[in-house]
């Protein structure tokens, strides 16, 4: 038996259209690479779409892609994650689903108080398959309190349980802070365990479980992922390799479609117009074409302003180097015009207060030091508005606007 694990595919997570749709090669490539494998069945363990309601051209290629693999008679076993959640209970899992495009293992009933699993059996492999959904907060927890794990353990045969959620043992050090539950959350029993939730890839065995895994996202979902991992990919499990015994049959596969180079741009100690012949030098020295570059700028300048900087003149650079995708970040960059606020406390109308009087005065705006407090408050005040229930984002634009240019009289 032979079967593919992938996770938190997020499809439709990217705001820029060039990385939505290197998001959806990469989907399509996993499942290229699913058939090429020849495996008998794939897991999706949470998180198939970004949203519950995912864009009209996500779900066509998507779907598109499912049908390919059900005319190869590959099915394709799922588990809602916590992004797949929408109040009213219904997402597209359950358009598809309908569409017989794949398969929800998480099903059951409640007896006698408790919550009884079903398993769903692979008519292929003879595999027997469930799973827990992923809810936001871990509120999932609640289920596996409720869980009848008698029940699940009376069931024979090769099992795999899948699940959406933070463990203790597969949680990376750079998320130490990110809450998580031990292992022991997890019914006995099981052959494997299918994870998601956490965009990093780790396998643990021990406490009486075989083998738990969680193959992390299968493509980068924001920039610091992109700057740490570079791609994702997803796990083959070939049970011919004796995965019992240890991981001997578990394989992660990389997929790739475009390579990323990341440019680090030390700005200490420069001036704001040196910083673009530095992001220059960096890129001259990569091989950027086609490629989905992420550039950090950090460090403290000697002088003006981080907006001085030529950040639109450094993109428009790296674009004509051949890449395909530029994205920034400098969030680490600092100006000596602005220093640290140092405050000591715990009122948010304190903080604003206090924040607002550090840097008043630092950058000339021809006001009066109080005028300048004053007009940066009612601002503050004027800006805080909330969309209105079925106001477009365009009328709520314009309103933030005529409110903000009232308060600055212009």
């Amino acid at each position: 038996m032979k079967y593919a694990h992938l996770s938190d595919l997020h499809i439709g997570s990217w705001r820029d259209e060039r990385m939505r749709n290197v998001s959806l090669a990469v989907f399509a490539r996993a499942m290229e690479m699913c058939v090429e494998e020849k495996v008998d069945f794939i897991l999706f363990a949470g998180d198939l779409f970004n949203t519950a309601l995912p864009a009209i051209e996500a779900l066509v290629l998507v779907a598109q892609k499912l049908r390919e693999l059900k005319e190869m008679n590959i099915p394709v076993y799922i588990i809602p994650g916590s992004h797949d959640f929408s109040m009213s209970g219904k997402t597209m899992l359950d358009v598809l689903e309908n569409g017989g495009l794949l398969i929800n293992v998480c099903k059951g009933q409640v007896v006698d108080k408790k919550l009884q699993l079903r398993f769903t059996t692979d008519a292929k492999t003879g595999a027997h398959i469930t799973g827990m959904l992923g809810k936001k907060g871990m509120l999932d927890r609640l289920f596996y309190e409720d869980l009848d794990r008698e029940h699940l353990h009376q069931e024979k045969g090769y099992k795999i349980f899948m699940f959406h959620t933070a463990l203790s043992e597969l949680k990376p050090t750079h998320l130490e802070r990110m809450d998580t539950q031990p292992v022991s959350l997890l019914p006995l029993g099981f052959d494997y365990y299918a994870g998601g939730h956490v965009h990093h890839r780790m396998e643990f065995s021990g406490n009486g479980y075989k083998l738990v895994t969680q193959p992390g996202a299968l493509f980068p979902n924001n920039f610091a992922e992109l700057e740490k991992y570079g791609h994702g990919g997803f796990f083959v499990i070939d049970t011919s390799g004796a995965v019992s015994e240890g991981n001997a049959g578990l394989r992660w596969l990389p997929v790739i479609v475009r390579q990323r180079i990341h440019l680090t741009i030390d700005c200490d100690g420069q001036k704001p117009e040196d910083v673009y012949g530095r992001a220059v030098k960096e890129t001259e020295a990569h091989d950027v074409n086609h490629a989905l570059v992420t550039m950090r700028f950090s460090g403290t300048l000697a002088e003006g302003r981080v907006t001085d900087v030529r950040m639109k003149d450094i993109s428009a650079f790296v674009y004509a180097a051949g890449a395909h995708v530029v994205l920034k970040n400098a969030a680490e960059l600092r100006s000596k015009e602005l220093e640290e606020v140092k405050i000591g406390t715990e009122s948010i109308e304190d903080i604003e207060a206090a924040i607002i009087s550090e840097h008043a005065g630092q950058i000339t705006v021809g006001l009066e030091r109080t005028q300048e407090i004053e007009l940066t408050r009612e601002l503050i005040h004027a800006l805080s508005l909330e969309k209105k229930e079925g106001e477009t984002s365009k009328d709520f634009e314009d309103r933030v606007k005529r409110v903000g240019l009232s308060v600055v009289r212009v």
